[in-house]
């Protein structure tokens, strides 16, 4: 499966989250470092949810961009 990822920055770095696995998150203080955090994040998320026999969320959330002229 393939989640979308949602990377922010923050005062001290950088913030990961998933809009469909509410709760799973990660912090870092570089780009790189926050994507390996949050991919161990998912695995250990959908670990726990099949542990106390709950549904996997099936991936609903699509990325795209737009340009914006400054």
């Amino acid at each position: 499966m393939r989640y979308a990822v949602v990377i922010e920055t923050t005062a001290s770095g950088y913030s990961a989250w998933l809009p469909d696995l509410p709760g799973c998150v990660a912090a870092a203080e570089t780009i790189d470092e926050v994507e390996r955090l949050i991919a161990e994040a998912v695995a250990f998320h959908i670990d726990g949810l099949r542990a106390d026999g709950l549904p996997v969320p099936a991936p609903r959330v699509t990325v795209s961009t737009v340009d914006v002229a400054a």
